[in-house]
C-alpha cells in the first residue's frame, strides 16, 4: 500500500490528470451547451427545462441497476467505455453545426445519452478510488479531486463564455468531447491491478439493488446526508434550468460576463478544497457536513441581484461563499460514505446514493422550466434558491448536530446479512 502524499502515487497522478481534462471539458460544456440552446437555437424556458432534465434523467431511470452491474465488472473498464462514448457523442455536436444540420432535438438526445454514460462513469469512479489509493488516503484523494473540479469551474465557464462570444457555442462544445477523450487516454496508462470483482453466485438483480439501498438508509448520518443532497440538487436543477435565460435576458449580461459569474462558484470551491482537510480536522467531520453549509449556502441568495456593474460583483461574492460550503460538505460526506462501506458493496452504495440525490435533478429541471413559464424568470430563480438554501435543514436537524467525528472504518457486514 502506498505511504506518504498521493503526489508520489504514480497511478493516482494519472487518474488525477485524466480527471482534470474531464472536469475542464465538463465545465466548458455546462456553459456552452445551455448557451447553444438559449442563444443559437432560441430555446424556450420549457425547452431549457427539458435539456436540464435530460442531463440527469439516467440517474433516475438506471441509477440503481447500474450499481449492481458496476460491482460485477472491473471499474476502470467501465470508466473507459463511458469516456469514449461521451467523447464520440459530444464531438457530433460541432460536426453537425459545421454541416448545418444541428437541431435542438439532436442536442437533447446527445445530452440524454451522455447522461447514461455518466451514470456508469460516476458510480465506477467513486467505487474505484478506495482500491487505487487505500481507505486511509480517501480524504486526501477526494480533496485533490474536488480541487481540480473547483479550478475547472472557474476556468471552464470563463473560457466557454469568451469562446462562445468569439467563435460560437457549437464549436466550443468540441473542447468538452476532447476532455473526455483525454481522460480515457490517461486511464489507459494506469498500471495498478484492480481486484477481481466479487461474484455473488446467482443473486438476483432486485435483491442486490435492495441490499445497497438498505445499507444507505440503515445509517442515520448517511440518511440525513442523502436527504440534504437530494433536496439541494432538486432545487439547484430548477435554478440551472432558467439560470442562463435569467442572466442573459433579464439581467442583461453578455456571454463573457455569464461565464465570469458561473466561474465565481468555482473560486469558492478551490478555497473549500484547499481548506477542507485542515478545517475538517479542526472542527470535526460531522460539523463540516452541517455547520459549514449552514453558514455559507445563504450566499446564493445574492445571485438574483446580478446586473451589469457592481451588482455583478455582489452576486459573484454570494457564489463564492456557496461554492466554498458545497465543496467542504462534499469532501467530508463522500469520504465518510466511502470509508464505512465494504468493498463488495461500493458500487451499489454509490449507485443507491446517486439514484436518490441525482434522481431528483430531472424533476427539478422540469420544475424550473415550468416556474419560468408561470412566474417569470426572476420568480423561478427566487423559489429555486430558497429551496436550495433550506435543504441544509436535513443535516442540521439530524444526529450529526450532536457529533464531532464520524466512523472511518468499513462496517463488517450489511443489513441484508
Amino acid at each position: 500500500m502506498h505511504r506518504g502524499s498521493l503526489f508520489r502515487h504514480a497511478d493516482f497522478r494519472r487518474l488525477w490528470a485524466g480527471d482534470t481534462a474531464s472536469q475542464f471539458g465538463t465545465a466548458i460544456g455546462y456553459t456552452a451547451i445551455p448557451l447553444l440552446a438559449a442563444v443559437t437555437l432560441a430555446a424556450t424556458p420549457f425547452e431549457m427545462g427539458l435539456l436540464t432534465a435530460a442531463e440527469t434523467l439516467a440517474f433516475l431511470l438506471i441509477g440503481l441497476p447500474a450499481g449492481v452491474w458496476v460491482d460485477r465488472l472491473r471499474r476502470r473498464r467501465v470508466m473507459l467505455t463511458a469516456d469514449f462514448t461521451r467523447a464520440a457523442l459530444l464531438l457530433s455536436v460541432p460536426i453537425s453545426w459545421w454541416a448545418g444540420v444541428l437541431t435542438f432535438a439532436q442536442l437533447l438526445v446527445v445530452v440524454l445519452v451522455v447522461g447514461i454514460a455518466t451514470v456508469f462513469f460516476d458510480v465506477a469512479y467513486q467505487s474505484y478510488l478506495p482500491s487505487l489509493v487505500g481507505r486511509e488516503h480517501l480524504l486526501e484523494g477526494n480533496a485533490k479531486l474536488q480541487a481540480v473540479q473547483s479550478v475547472a469551474q472557474i476556468a471552464g465557464p470563463s473560457a466557454a463564455g469568451v469562446l462562445v462570444q468569439l467563435v460560437n457555442a457549437a464549436s466550443t462544445v468540441l473542447l468538452t468531447g476532447l476532455g473526455y477523450l483525454t481522460s480515457a487516454l490517461f486511464l489507459l496508462r494506469i498500471r495498478t491491478v484492480e481486484p477481481e470483482p466479487v461474484r455473488e453466485g446467482h443473486a438476483k438483480l432486485v435483491s442486490q439493488v435492495a441490499e445497497g439501498l438498505r445499507f444507505v438508509f440503515s445509517d442515520r448520518p448517511l440518511r440525513a446526508i442523502v436527504a440534504t443532497t437530494s433536496t439541494s440538487n432538486f432545487f439547484n436543477s430548477a435554478f440551472l434550468a432558467v439560470q442562463v435565460l435569467f442572466l442573459t435576458r433579464t439581467a442583461g449580461l453578455p456571454p463573457a460576463a455569464v461565464g465570469v459569474l458561473l466561474a465565481a462558484g468555482g473560486a469558492g470551491g478551490i478555497l473549500g478544497a484547499l481548506c477542507s482537510g485542515a478545517l475538517t480536522r479542526r472542527i470535526g467531520q460531522a460539523r463540516a457536513i452541517w455547520l459549514v453549509p449552514l453558514l455559507t449556502m445563504p450566499g446564493h441568495l445574492l445571485i438574483p441581484f446580478a446586473a451589469p456593474g457592481w451588482r455583478l460583483g455582489l452576486a459573484g461574492l454570494g457564489a463564492v461563499a456557496g461554492g466554498f460550503g458545497i465543496i467542504v460538505y462534499n469532501v467530508a460526506q463522500v469520504s465518510y460514505r466511502q470509508a464505512i462501506c465494504p468493498d463488495r458493496l461500493l458500487g451499489r452504495m454509490n449507485a443507491s446514493v446517486r439514484f436518490v440525490v441525482w434522481g431528483t435533478m430531472p424533476l427539478g429541471g422540469l420544475l424550473g422550466g415550468g416556474l419560468g413559464e408561470w412566474l417569470g424568470l426572476r420568480g423561478a430563480i427566487w423559489v429555486a434558491l430558497a429551496g436550495e438554501v433550506a435543504s441544509v435543514l436535513w443535516v442540521v436537524c439530524s444526529p450529526l448536530r450532536h457529533m464531532r467525528d464520524l466512523p472511518t472504518e468499513a462496517k463488517t457486514g450489511s443489513p441484508a446479512a
